[in-house]
């Protein structure tokens, strides 16, 4: 099918012109073969791919590995860094004037990233359901050891091609479950913001993600299944997250707190290395985000949440941390002007029960690590090698990998019985 982009651009309730730089997408069998027309005009285009991904897709693609430049990145564990965006860069001729990403989000972000430096167009096709950032116009890069949203471009299309993304290993598509089903406080940060401080939110957004994200569940068991058909609203629920991020401009509507964990894990501040995908550190920053909302929401409608004076930064606590690793004021430099700076606190505590509302639409904690690991997903700490110990240093520090607001990163102004905060 042909997704139709016009719905997204459409005057928009919010008052809000939405703009969407992509021109095509399409998810379904045989997608691939649209580059023939996609690249007329072109006299260089070169694929970018690495072992695995050129492997995923070398039935359906053999005449364009044969006929196409290709660009292997090489690497026995390749990230979307700094390091191998110096290697693309390094790699990559000057005669090239379009780029082709074969692969799934590393390679998603080597690329965009490499096509926003050379000003170039690049045409997606995932190998994958795993991740949401297809479409996206920004490029999730672990740069010099911090975590940072880089601009970079979207693809011009995206050729969602079922013959190839559902037969991938279904460790990856299991990811793609769970980067999905983080939307769900993903969309609860943002708003709970925005009833907080205002922050500019677009209902018909929040509604499509949200009703996307539940067709999705409600076939899981499907997906598990290898079901093509299932499989396509898979990734089409990827990707109309990728759009949302686009229409708003930025991440907001697909990366809260439940991010945040997985950003913080994947900068190393307070663990070793872990062998472990982006959606798998999600997943488990969703239980963990929902767990800690719950006692949130209990200490609210039970009355014990007090506001106390949460808005500095945990000087000691980011010292201890990032500074340990040498990032200190790299930490500051990110979080620099404080978030919290401005936030009316006896405005926060008016808010409480409209806050304690949102989160009563929440899943249960419990409920949805059933749920994933019913669906093959990675939902402890324990299956990616994390020790439970952590488990509250991460929930404490998370908030300050990224300048965005979440309700976790809110909640330093709350005190109740058993809350993360010291003065609590």
């Amino acid at each position: 099918m042909k997704v139709d982009l016009e719905r997204f651009t459409r005057p928009c309730e919010c008052g809000h012109t939405h703009e969407i730089t992509v021109k095509g997408v399409w998810i379904e069998p045989g997608a691939v073969n649209r580059l023939d027309e996609l690249t007329v005009g072109y006299r260089h285009p070169v694929i970018i791919c690495d072992v695995n991904t050129k492997a995923a897709a070398a039935g359906s693609m053999k005449k364009y590995f044969e006929t196409i430049e290709v660009l292997e990145v090489a690497g026995e564990d390749i990230h979307a860094n700094d390091i191998y965006v110096a290697k693309v860069q390094e790699a990559l001729t000057d005669q090239a004037d379009l780029l082709i990403a074969v692969g799934a989000g590393t390679i998603h972000d080597l690329t965009r990233y490499t096509a926003y430096q050379r000003g170039l167009n690049f045409i997606s096709v995932p190998t994958a359901a795993s991740v949401d950032g297809f479409v996206s116009s920004v490029a999730a890069m672990t740069w010099h050891g911090m975590k940072k949203t880089m601009t970079a471009v979207a693809p011009m299309c995206v050729l969602a091609d079922t013959d190839i993304f559902s037969k991938a290993p279904f460790r990856l598509t299991a990811s793609g479950i769970s980067d999905l089903m983080g939307k769900y406080t993903a969309l609860l940060d943002w708003k709970v913001c925005h009833i907080v401080t205002g922050e500019y939110f677009c209902e018909p957004i929040y509604n499509l993600e949200l009703e996307a994200v539940k067709e999705v569940e409600s076939v899981l068991d499907q997906i598990k299944k290898g079901e093509p058909e299932c499989m396509e609203k898979l990734m089409y629920a990827l990707i109309l997250s990728g759009l949302a991020m686009q229409m708003i401009g930025n991440s907001r509507p697909a990366s809260g707190a439940e991010h945040h964990v997985s950003h913080l894990w994947e900068m190393e501040i307070i663990n070793d290395y872990i062998d472990a995908l982006h959606g798998e550190k999600v997943s488990i920053g969703l239980i963990l985000c929902l767990e800690y909302y719950e006692k949130i929401r209990k200490a609210i409608e039970e009355g014990n949440c007090r506001i106390v004076d949460g808005r500095a930064y945990e000087t000691e606590l980011l010292q201890q941390t990032f500074g340990a690793r040498g990032k200190y004021q790299e930490a500051l430099d990110e979080n620099d002007p404080n978030l919290m700076e401005n936030l009316d606190l006896a405005d926060l505590e008016a808010k409480l029960p409209q806050i304690a509302e949102e989160l009563a639409k929440l899943p249960g904690s419990g409920k949805m690590q059933k749920l994933l690991s019913d669906a093959g997903c990675v939902t402890r700490m324990e299956e990616i090698q994390m020790p439970e110990s952590l488990k509250e240093v991460t929930l404490r520090l998370c908030p300050y990998v990224r300048r965005r607001l979440t309700l976790l990163r809110l909640s330093k102004n709350f005190s109740f019985p058993g809350c993360l905060n010291i003065a609590g």
